[in-house]
């Protein structure tokens, strides 16, 4: 699994699929631990991420660092990846043909992976990965998808607008943590369909 993690990365760091590649400075694969069974995804790399190579690391990721914390995660034990692997211009949302060109990173990266749940964090990942787009009226939810848990729950980078919601993503990340632990013990979950 290592190896194809690896050659993933590798794939994603030379990657010219979309017009993306043209504008970053580093693209950014996922990284992490496959151990726990659980994968965050989140929507794009920003400014900071594009310039280190990695996800999760400007703001948004030091929110994400004290949501997992505070919630009982290790951020090293998770795996951390985007939906999209380069910086869109501006921190822009990335458009179709940008989600559509990466999916493949994705979707092989969690083929890999088999993830017991994935944290879907925002409305363009729970776009994307769902079809959802109002994540306000679905977080903190399960949803099963082609034999697959996801959990759904606001984007850390929300809180740098409304800091109001950083506990709201510090108390779903600790239900989700509670979740993940019911999972590996087999027992029953609540799930929305």
């Amino acid at each position: 699994m290592a190896f194809e993690l690896d050659n993933i990365r590798k794939n994603v760091i030379s990657c010219t699929r979309c017009e993306l590649s043209k504008t970053r400075t580093n693209a950014v694969p996922g990284v992490g631990s496959v151990e726990t069974g659980i994968v965050f995804i989140g929507e794009a790399p920003g400014r900071n991420e594009d310039i280190q190579g990695a996800p999760f690391v400007g703001t948004a990721g030091k929110i994400l660092s004290e949501a997992l914390e505070y919630a009982g995660f290790v951020r090293e034990d998770v795996y951390i990846t985007n939906v999209v692997k380069c910086r869109p211009p501006n921190n822009r949302r990335p458009n179709k043909q940008e989600l559509e060109s990466c999916a493949i990173y994705l979707q092989k990266e969690l083929e890999n992976i088999q993830p017991k749940i994935i944290c879907v964090l925002g409305n363009t990942a729970f776009g994307s990965l769902l079809g959802g787009n109002e994540i306000t009226k679905n977080r903190g939810k399960i949803i099963r998808r082609n034999a697959q848990l996801y959990f759904v729950t606001l984007h850390p980078a929300a809180i740098i607008y409304n800091p109001d919601l950083r506990q709201i993503l510090k108390e779903d990340l600790k239900t989700l943590h509670g979740i993940l632990d019911k999972i590996k013990k087999g027992m029953e979950i609540e799930i929305n369909e």
